[in-house]
C-alpha cells in the first residue's frame, strides 16, 4: 500500500504541475456554475436536482481529459518502462494513479459545494437529497475515470485514450436505450449496464447498494483490465 500512496502522491502533484488539473476543473466550474445560474433564474427552487443531470454529461466529457495522460503520456515519453522496472507491483501502479485522479475529481465536485451554500442562504434545500446526488455523482466520476485510465493503457496518444474513453462512456450511457429495442432477458440486461438508469434514485435522496454495487463493480472491472493491459506489456 506503501507503493501506491507514494505513486499517487506523485501522480497527484503531476497534475498540478501541469496545467491539465487547472484547465479541466475551470472549464467544469465555468460550465456548471453557467447552468447553476441559469437553472436557479428559471426554475426558483432550491434544488441540485436539475443540475446534477447537466453535471453528468459534463463528466462525460471532462473525466477523459483526467484520465487520458495517467499511463499514455508516460507510454510516449518512455518512463513507464522505467516505472514498470522498478520494485513495484502492476496494480499498485494503476490503483495509485487511479487514486489519483479520484482525488482531483473530489476537488472538482468539493468546489461545487458552493452552489448548496447559495440554496441554503436564498432557500432550504433538501439536504438528505443533495447529498446522496454527491455521492451518485461521485460513484459516476469514479467509473469513468477508471474506464479513462484503462483506455489509457491502450495507447500513447492522449486524444485517443480520451476518445475512446468517451465512446465507451456514451456506449454505457446510451445501451438501455438501444436494450429498449429488445425483449426479456437482453432488454434487462442492457438496462443494468446503463449507467444512466443507476444514477436516478440518487437525485432523489435515494441510496440503493444496488446502485453503488454497480458503479463500484465497473470501476473494478475497468480497473482490472487496466491491470491486465499493463502486465502486457512486460513481455513486449
Amino acid at each position: 500500500m506503501k507503493n501506491t500512496l507514494t505513486i499517487a502522491r506523485r501522480e497527484l502533484e503531476s497534475y498540478f504541475v501541469s496545467p491539465i488539473a487547472y484547465v479541466v476543473i475551470a472549464v467544469f466550474l465555468f460550465l456548471t456554475g453557467y447552468l447553476f445560474e441559469r437553472i436557479l433564474a428559471i426554475t426558483r427552487e432550491a434544488t441540485l436536482e436539475y443540475i446534477f443531470y447537466n453535471m453528468v454529461t459534463i463528466l462525460m466529457l471532462v473525466s477523459p481529459l483526467l484520465a487520458m495522460r495517467l499511463i499514455a503520456e508516460e507510454n510516449r515519453s518512455g518512463t513507464f518502462e522505467l516505472l514498470l522496472t522498478s520494485p513495484v507491483r502492476d496494480w499498485e501502479v494503476v490503483l495509485g494513479k487511479y487514486l489519483a485522479s479520484l482525488a482531483v475529481l473530489a476537488v472538482m465536485l468539493g468546489l461545487t459545494a458552493l452552489y448548496a451554500v447559495v440554496l441554503a442562504v436564498l432557500g432550504q434545500p433538501e439536504w438528505g437529497a443533495l447529498s446522496s446526488g454527491y455521492l451518485g455523482m461521485f460513484l459516476f466520476g469514479s467509473a469513468l475515470l477508471a474506464i479513462g485510465l484503462l483506455t489509457s493503457s491502450w495507447t500513447r496518444n492522449q486524444v485517443v485514450a480520451a476518445f475512446a474513453a468517451v465512446i465507451l462512456g456514451l456506449f454505457l450511457w446510451v445501451i438501455e436505450a438501444l436494450g429498449a429495442q429488445a425483449t426479456g432477458t437482453l432488454a434487462g440486461v442492457a438496462s443494468y449496464l446503463s449507467l444512466s438508469q443507476h444514477y436516478d434514485d440518487f437525485l432523489r435522496g435515494i441510496i440503493d447498494t444496488r446502485h453503488v454495487v454497480y458503479y463500484l463493480s465497473v470501476a473494478a472491472i475497468a480497473l482490472f483490465l487496466a491491470v491486465r493491459s499493463v502486465e502486457s506489456r512486460r513481455w513486449r
